[in-house]
């Protein structure tokens, strides 16, 4: 990285600079501003000392300085770049690289001369050791039918909610062995988003996701601890965290016939009330194709991870997946196009998809693996890798082919590897072109979301091809989640100085605790959906800029836990490269 007319400033020289023209007055002025996010954007939480470290300035200015937030004392300067306008922002920013100063501390970014500075933000090793933690414990903050209790939950302590010990067979799910009004139990499981309920297709690409993290990063994940119940057994607390949720998906497989159901749910969205005073009758809801299909990926993906593990416990639930995802398997080659449909009486979250091939893409890929059986030629005919969400989920097929370790699975892993280094490459260079350095071109729901799932694709090409040359962009796209973006949020609740307040997530509007569940990845900037709220709230018509830190934002200041999954990957990620 080329810096111009980048400047080291000793302490002994800012002095003398500052000398005679007000230094003390100065110092004392850019140590009590409030951050100016309208002129300068920055990574809230912080940097990597060997990171690439960039700001960007929403104001006419020629020089930058960093300031020592202790001392106030300027410790580097350097020229912004050129002012870059951006169509999707309505803004124009100019970059400030600081890549070349790793001194660790706390630091304020300032124009020239002037008070107007930043957020306070840090630099060191472990910057993102906190937001890691905080990530994975909104899971078990958004545990169900389990009292979170202070011990763990601090502030954010709540009696259990929604056991679902006796949970209603829907007619749409009805069969001969279990007919409409049938009782079964189904406990466990995280809250799916905002609400109060539990979906098998969004469970799967977030259970996916957290299965990928421990795959790659098995040694982070045994040293990282949570403040969880399950801390001091023989497994990884974020695996722990992560079986609460895959036990209670297991439970939602019909044993009959090994279709899984939709969705475990009230039938309409209740009240911003407390867990434990939502008591209303619960349904699984219809056997679908796609939900089945991703069952199998993921138990075929978990008997993978867990079959070896030194955990005797993980390598008998490795059993009781691979079974289990044979039998969906089974259900799904006989039952191929069952396309999810919302009953009349059903009104909460659809999770309908009506195109089901990346759905068996996935599911052949995860099960060949499973067996070592390697599918015919012409498997990834047609195949591409796309930034992967609850209904595009061919990429996660890709991703688990192209780190596989099966040597009979040579050829299928350089195909699979080849599509997804390319595609790296391509979001790659689409943040090279962009003035806020992100991949993303389209502001849908769960925005930041896709960010991180880009991010995470980058993260997977560097593993795959030992090079560091996505790391830039990889930086860039945690930058704009913590702050860097046009909003000038931090979007992960409890971190930063400006982060979401009002999220749509009815325990933290119910709770009577100012702040909200901390952890929590807020969806973003939305243009898609631009109604959300009644009477409605005034949004930007610049796509990314059009977020709203209010409760009943649904499409833009919801939390989901598909969207935490590519957060706590991203995160970890960047936690683990640290000395």
């Amino acid at each position: 990285m080329i810096h111009r007319r980048a400047v080291l400033i000793p302490v002994a020289a800012a002095t003398i600079m500052l000398a005679g023209c007000g230094s003390n007055a100065l110092i004392r002025a850019r140590l009590e501003a409030p951050p100016a996010t309208d002129a300068i954007l920055v990574n809230q939480v912080g940097y990597l000392p060997g990171a690439t470290k960039v700001a960007l300035l929403r104001a006419d200015a020629d020089i930058f300085e960093l300031i020592d937030f202790s001392t106030g004392r300027n410790v580097f300067s350097a020229e912004t770049g050129k002012p870059l306008y951006w169509e999707l922002s309505g803004d124009t920013v100019r970059a400030a690289d600081f890549s070349a100063f790793t001194t660790p501390g706390t630091y304020r970014m300032c124009l020239e001369g002037t008070d107007v500075c930043s957020a306070p933000f840090r630099i060191g090793d472990d910057v993102y050791n906190e937001i890691t933690r905080g990530a994975v414990r909104s899971y078990y903050l958004n545990r169900s039918g389990t009292a979170i209790t202070e011990e763990y939950g601090g502030k954010w302590a709540r009696p259990a909610g929604h056991p679902d010990t006796a949970v209603i067979i829907h007619a749409s799910a009805a069969s001969a062995n279990r007919p409409a009004g049938t009782v079964i139990s189904s406990p466990g499981g995280w809250y799916d988003a905002g609400d109060y309920n539990k979906y098998i297709v969004n469970s799967s690409i977030t259970n996916y996701t957290l299965l990928l993290f421990y795959q790659m990063f098995p040694e982070y994940c045994r040293s990282l601890e949570l403040n969880i119940p399950e801390n001091g057994n023989d497994i990884p607390d974020l695996v722990d965290e992560l079986l609460w949720n895959l036990r209670w998906y297991l439970t939602m497989q019909d044993p009959a016939d090994g279709g899984v159901y939709h969705k475990l749910t009230n039938l309409a969205f209740g009240g911003f009330v407390m867990p434990h005073e939502a008591t209303g009758p619960r349904y699984v809801v219809m056997k679908s194709t796609a939900a089945t299909l991703d069952f199998a990926s993921v138990t075929a993906m978990a008997y993978r991870l867990f079959a070896n593990d030194p955990s005797e416990e993980l390598r008998a639930l490795a059993a009781t997946c691979l079974e289990s995802s044979d039998k969906a398997m089974k259900w799904a080659s006989a039952h191929p196009d069952v396309i999810y449909r919302q009953p009349d009486d059903v009104s909460t979250g659809a999770y309908g998809d009506g195109n089901l091939s990346d759905e068996l893409f996935w599911a052949q890929a995860e099960t060949a693996l499973a067996h070592a059986k390697v599918p015919g030629e012409g498997f990834l005919e047609g195949i591409r890798a796309v930034t992967p969400t609850w209904n595009q989920s061919g990429t996660l097929g890709l991703i688990s082919l192209a780190l596989s370790r099966d040597e009979s699975f040579d050829a299928l892993r350089e195909a699979a590897a080849t599509l997804l280094t390319a595609y790296a490459d391509e979001l790659a260079g689409k943040s090279e072109k962009c003035p806020y350095r992100i991949s993303l071109d389209r502001f849908a729901w769960g925005s930041t979301s896709d960010v991180a799932n880009q991010a995470m694709i980058k993260i997977v090409a560097m593993k795959l091809t030992g090079s560091d040359r996505y790391l830039p962009s990889l930086q860039a796209d945690l930058n704009w989640l913590l702050g860097t973006n046009p909003t000038g949020y931090c979007f992960v609740t409890g971190f930063g100085t400006l982060s979401p307040m009002h999220i749509h997530h009815r325990p933290s509007g119910a709770d009577e605790v100012p702040e909200p569940v901390p952890g929590f990845l807020a969806g973003g900037p939305n243009s898609v959906v631009m109604n959300d709220c009644q009477p409605p709230v005034e949004r930007s018509a610049f796509p990314a800029k059009s977020y709203s830190d209010v409760e009943c934002s649904y499409s833009t200041n919801e939390i989901a836990i598909n969207w935490n999954a590519p957060l706590v990957f991203l995160v970890g990620a960047m936690d683990s490269m640290r000395p």
